[in-house]
């Protein structure tokens, strides 16, 4: 840059110089003014160069220490009136864009880091040598070893071999040094620096299972507690009454006629009670499904017609064939048939049933025009029912039987109109 400025001035001092040695000036003229043009000349030449040189030297500098992750440096001199100085004002504003994403990064991390130390999932990520590279709280517990013991080692030298191989997610009984019980192992890939690794979570089903199996056996004792009370409290009073008019002396005239009744009324709740246990048989032994396949709007079309207590409107949709088990599906739109036509019956109203395809799902629904859903969140109790000679098991199967299939039975008011709407959704092939 001072080679060129100097060669930049060199024709002009040039020029000065020969006007004054070949003008009519004494020596000592020529040298007093030739000495001062050169020095104006150099001293210009030196000023460009610190001009030009300097910003780029703050801006190498600059980019060095963003390069070396310090992005506190700024450089001075910037403004936006020059080149150079525009060159600096975007540097700096890179600068502080970086140290704010770093800020965000950093920030992110540390809640990355505190969201793994707090949840009770063991975590672990090992590296495509398939060495242990971190480890969470819940997986030192788990392994019942600190990590600083865990970095850096096998999979197979930590006991997690296994955990590496065969199907993800995948549910098996293991024990570890921090307990034992039924796990589910998921495993998936992420690149952490260009390299492939893997990241393993393991998670205790055994709690949520055991928790899940409480409330199964409280709701299983509340209901059968609840039925059979039901059935026992009058057969407890008919037959302490029936003993008490045996033990009468004389008898009363109208003992037989009582006996008669009262044996009745115990047998009629005996029959009931029977019925009871019957249908909670048959909800808990729904063979597993049969899968194949059918056409949707066939299948529609003739569960409708098994309803003869009202007419069905049909609404079709687009053609679609779905893998299931066409006598449980049978089951299902029966039931809900029924309850639709039990509750349009009470109002007049009538009932409607179609379908629509949703991607890689069909949605059959039924709907109704009756008084709507009396109360929700007990539709799926088992053995709950509002109808006087009801089971209060028709959803509860119906939804065993939807789930089955890999679908959903949901059940809502209409929102456009009074009544109700059920929604069965199921997997659609293709």
């Amino acid at each position: 840059m001072l080679a060129l400025s100097v060669l930049t001035g060199l024709p002009a001092f040039a020029l000065a110089v020969a006007l004054l040695w070949t003008g009519p000036f004494t020596t000592s003229v020529r040298w007093l003014l030739a000495v001062p043009v050169a020095a104006l000349w150099i001293a210009c030449a030196v000023a460009l160069r610190r001009r030009v040189v300097y910003p780029l030297q703050l801006l190498a500098n600059q980019l060095g220490a963003l390069r070396g992750g310090d992005f506190a440096v700024r450089a001075r001199g910037a403004r936006a009136d020059d080149a150079l100085g525009l060159a600096l004002l975007e540097a700096n504003a890179l600068s502080e864009t970086l140290r704010e994403q770093r800020l965000g990064a950093m920030e992110a991390v540390a809640l990355l880091r505190k969201v793994m130390e707090e949840i009770d999932v063991a975590v672990f990520a090992f590296d495509g040598e398939a060495r242990l590279r971190l480890v969470n709280r819940a997986g030192e517990r788990l392994l019942r070893q600190p990590r600083e013991r865990l970095l850096g080692h096998g999979a197979a030298e930590v006991g997690l071999a296994f955990a590496l191989e065969g199907e993800s997610p995948r549910t098996l009984d293991r024990s570890f040094a921090g307990g034992s019980g039924r796990w589910q192992i998921r495993r998936d890939p992420f690149r952490q620096g260009g390299q492939l690794h893997l990241l393993v979570v393991i998670a205790d089903l055994s709690r949520a299972l055991r928790e899940e199996e409480r409330q199964a056996w409280q709701r299983l004792i509340r209901v059968l507690s609840h039925e059979i009370n039901n059935s026992l409290a009058p057969i407890r009073s008919i037959a302490d009454t029936l003993h008490s008019l045996a033990e009468r002396e004389p008898p009363p005239p109208d003992l037989r006629d009582d006996l008669r009744q009262g044996l009745e009324v115990i047998g009629c709740r005996a029959r009931a009670l029977g019925r009871f246990m019957a249908e909670y048989a048959r909800l808990a032994r729904l063979p597993p499904p049969t899968p194949r396949p059918m056409e949707v709007g066939e299948w529609v079309r003739h569960a409708s017609g098994l309803e003869t207590r009202i007419p069905v409107r049909v609404v079709a949709g687009e053609p679609v064939e779905i893998d299931a088990d066409r006598d449980q599906l049978d089951q299902l739109m029966i039931n809900l048939m029924r309850n639709a036509a039990d509750a349009a019956l009470e109002t007049g109203g009538g009932v409607r049933v179609g379908w629509s395809r949703h991607r890689h799902a069909v949605e059959i629904w039924v709907e109704d025009d009756g008084p709507g859903l009396p109360e929700t969140a007990n539709l799926f109790v088992p053995f709950f029912t509002t109808k006087p000679n009801g089971t209060g098991i028709g959803l509860v199967l119906s939804r065993q039987i939807a789930e089955n299939l890999g679908g959903t039975l949901t059940l809502s008011d209409r929102a456009d109109a009074r009544g109700c709407i059920a929604r069965l959704v199921l997997p659609a092939k293709g």
